[in-house]
């Protein structure tokens, strides 16, 4: 059964305790264009890889995959906080609060899982080439994709469908950016809380050190056959083949070791530091993924210069007739 025990209607979200409320235009503006960045880039992306045809290959299709993800996820958060700092804004409905906390955690899980499959592809590609087109195709890399977003459905449903028959009798100020399960637990009262603050972090690591586990081991397996490779421009070849997906995976994962290894070795952050950390490490590969794929990947470099060449000359022609 689900209820709330406090009768509580609204959450309301701080943002940076510490900002001046004349920065609040500045910062709202910045973070307009921030989400701007998201939505024009990744959309660009899916676009573009789904009109041309010579990019409809299993890593692409992961590349999509992923600027879905990255899409959603800075849907689902930042136009609340832009709406705090544009507008004075600052309440979110209590079950609008548990529905972007179910995205916040679950869009997270799923690009765990994604860039698992982005390492699988390149093990493959790299360490058994010859079984590359037999293992890795649209359809296995489709699946694979669809279960990465699967896998975490249930875990975070259970996170939040806990949570939601937990009473709820403290403040009602959520002192983040938007509603996670950190912030919304240390609201909540009873016995209870200990269990449901376990078991979601539990949940997280499973679908942040299981990926992990096997991302390491790709890379380093990869890095491996490179080294053992005689001849230097196959070795520049391949591994620029594994450029973008290592950028994409480190953007991810370090900025999210660092604050986890900083917290445990007792480095502790003042509280619009620690704000400010998480919202990078959360949109700020979103915003920058995009660029790799367009500069890092030679099929999407050389294909957008072609493109590009192509709409000039066309121009040029048009031009002419005047």
């Amino acid at each position: 059964m689900i209820a709330n025990f406090t009768g509580m209607r609204s959450f309301l979200i701080l943002g940076f305790p510490g900002l001046s409320s004349k920065y609040y235009g500045p910062v709202s503006a910045l973070l307009f264009f921030f989400y701007l960045a998201i939505a024009i880039g990744n959309i660009f992306i899916l676009t573009f890889v789904v009109q041309v045809k010579s990019l409809h290959k299993p890593t692409y299709l992961v590349f999509c995959h992923l600027a879905l993800n990255d899409l959603t996820f800075g849907t689902s958060t930042l136009p609340k906080i832009i709406s705090k700092y544009w507008f004075g804004d600052s309440i979110i409905s209590f079950y609008g609060c548990f529905t972007q906390m179910f995205f916040v955690h679950y869009l997270g899980s799923v690009t765990s899982f994604i860039l698992l499959v982005m390492a699988l592809d390149r093990f493959i590609a790299i360490c058994i080439p010859l079984r590359y087109p037999v293992l890795i195709t649209n359809n296995s890399i489709s699946v694979l994709c669809g279960i990465a977003w699967l896998i975490p459905l249930p875990l975070m449903l259970n996170n939040v469908i806990y949570a939601l028959t937990l009473p709820f009798c403290k403040s009602n100020v959520i002192a983040q950016c938007y509603c996670d399960h950190f912030s919304i637990m240390t609201q909540a009262c009873g016995e209870n809380v200990i269990i449901a603050q376990v078991t979601a972090f539990c949940k997280a690591m499973f679908c942040l050190l299981l990926p992990l586990a096997f991302i390491l081991f790709s890379y380093i397996s990869i890095f491996v056959v490179i080294l053992k490779m005689s001849n230097p421009a196959g070795r520049r070849k391949t591994s620029s083949t594994c450029i973008p997906q290592l950028f994409i995976t480190c953007l991810f994962y370090l900025p999210r070791c660092f604050v986890y290894v900083a917290n445990t070795v007792g480095f502790s952050f003042s509280l619009d530091v620690r704000i400010l950390l998480i919202l990078l490490y959360s949109l700020f590969p979103a915003a920058v993924n995009p660029i790799i794929y367009c500069f890092k990947t030679q099929d999407i470099k050389q294909t957008l210069i072609k493109k590009m060449k192509t709409t000039r000359i066309g121009l040029e022609i048009k031009l002419s007739f005047l």
